[in-house]
């Protein structure tokens, strides 16, 4: 299954006042294709040093994503100039950080002739050094060269195991991600398992709650690569709760979490955590709501319900649903043969997706879907008839078909009788489903569901601080004050005239 990420976009922001900070100049809003990328980066870095001067996290978040709207046009030649503005020249951050970038492409570097002779080295922070790290290899990773990219992150893991600034937990929440996807691109993701157990440890005892939530997905991640869903089963029962600071986090949560249900038979929970992963889902992320929807298409089906057409029919999802769409037009009908083709013919797509053994699953719900239409049909038929109309390839089709059949009757599938003297299927009479609680059940769980979105929307609301309270002025308060001192004191008389 190819590696789902988020595609971050950058957002715009309000203009604040900007706190009169060393090196600490506000950077535009959007990248204009005229300015040059070094000034960019050259802005960001000043707003990472705001944000660690003036100890705000928004800041920090802000560069980064800023960072990734310019990942596109990364060279080694503006990385490497940046890295001799932001970095002290010399130092070791600088001399390791170097030698991960190609050395040939000198000739497209971005000069700034006006100000390199009176240019001043932005100040030297932590911060800083580890978007250093980080912008190294983003670029790295773009350009593919994934053994270098492993050395880097794996030396900037190292840096960040000696620092524990709350303006650092942005930073090394991407540091974590990129980490596990290099090793994941080189097929070595099994030897850093050890380690994000040691980081994951060592943010919870830090209190860091994003790294938190970053090193819990991408553990699961790593158990469920190898699958190793009990091991992914336990870390999750017994890590800390999932508080969702970041959407991005929560969504990819829900979505190990849905396969993890998924495997364990735990189908109706399955179907929730998927479905709320693809709503709460960014648009941009389309990768990642395709692997949500295909998922939840196969829950639904091992559920015994049929997914709407429109599922099949999202923008931008019509072709990589379509093997799951014919999946479910054979369940629909219950062709057990027309199932057979589709599993086969697409059996490439559903290994890739690594929901070829949920597949397999399906053959009793395809064999059941075709038994409740026969039932409907025909008030009595014989089991070699049900063999022969089912379609079963088996050596003895017609006592197949007797277990099939007496099967479903004691699961509740279908409401008939089996005459196993004379060989016969006798179906009952379908009854009036408004007599029974039927829809009472159904009507309970859609309320449960609205209420559950409802309050889920509540509790994702953020509010500022006594936003409630109105600001009072300096001359009430003093009157407030004196208010107040002259109840205390009138009470201490009333004390001492009670002694």
């Amino acid at each position: 299954m190819q590696y789902i990420f988020f595609q971050e976009k950058m957002t715009q922001d309000v203009e604040m006042k900007e706190q009169q900070v060393p090196a600490a100049a506000a950077p535009s809003n959007s990248v204009s294709s005229t300015t040059p990328v070094l000034q960019h980066l050259k802005e960001i870095a000043a707003l990472i040093e705001t944000g660690a001067y003036a100890r705000e996290v928004r800041r920090i978040l802000r560069a980064v994503r800023l960072t990734i709207a310019l990942r596109r046009k990364l060279k080694a030649s503006i990385v490497s100039s940046f890295l001799n503005v932001a970095l002290a020249p010399g130092s070791e951050a600088h001399t390791r950080l170097s030698s991960y970038l190609p050395k040939d492409d000198q000739n497209d570097m971005e000069v700034d002739t006006a100000s390199s002779a009176t240019q001043t080295t932005v100040k030297h922070s932590p911060e800083l050094e580890i978007y250093c790290y980080l912008l190294v290899l983003i670029f790295l990773i773009d350009q593919k060269k994934y053994s270098e990219a492993k050395s880097c992150s794996s030396a900037s893991i190292a840096r960040l195991k000696n620092l524990n600034r709350r303006t650092v937990d942005v930073l090394a929440s991407r540091l974590y991600f990129y980490y596990s996807l290099s090793y994941e691109l080189t097929g070595d993701l099994s030897e850093i398992r050890g380690n994000l157990l040691s980081l994951h440890r060592v943010a919870t005892l830090r209190h860091d709650e994003l790294g938190q939530e970053t090193l819990l997905n991408l553990l699961l991640r790593n158990y469920l690569h190898y699958n190793l869903y009990d091991q992914a089963e336990k870390l999750r029962s017994k890590a800390p709760r999932f508080e969702a600071h970041s959407n991005q986090q929560f969504c990819r949560y829900l979505f190990y979490l849905g396969k993890i249900r998924t495997i364990q038979l735990e189908y109706t929970d399955a179907k929730e955590s998927l479905l709320q992963a693809a709503r709460k889902a960014p648009v941009a992320a389309l990768g990642f709501r395709v692997q949500c929807n295909k998922w939840a298409v196969i829950v639904r089906l091992l559920l015994g319900e049929i997914p709407e057409r429109t599922v099949f029919m999202q923008k931008g999802m019509e072709k990589a649903l379509r093997p799951y769409f014919e999946l479910t037009n054979a369940v629909r009908i219950g062709d057990l043969e027309l199932f057979k083709n589709v599993a086969e013919k697409f059996a490439t797509t559903f290994t890739s997706d690594r929901t070829n053994n949920l597949i397999v699953r399906l053959r009793h719900n395809v064999i059941r879907t075709g038994l409740r239409n026969i039932s409907i049909s025909y008030s009595r038929i014989s089991l070699a008839d049900v063999a022969k109309k089912l379609r079963l390839d088996s050596p003895n089709p017609v006592a197949d078909a007797e277990s099939i059949v007496s099967k479903a009757i004691r699961d509740g599938a279908i409401d008939a009788t089996l005459d196993h003297a004379n060989g016969w299927m006798v179906s009952k009479e379908t009854g009036d489903i408004y007599s029974t609680n039927e829809p009472q059940l159904a009507f309970n769980s859609r309320i449960a569901f609205c209420l559950n979105m409802h309050n889920e929307a509540v509790r994702a609301l953020r509010f500022p601080p006594n936003s409630h309270k109105e600001k009072e002025s300096a001359e009430k308060r003093r009157e407030r004050q004196q208010q107040e001192q002259e109840l205390a004191k009138h009470i201490a008389e009333e004390d001492d005239d009670d002694f």
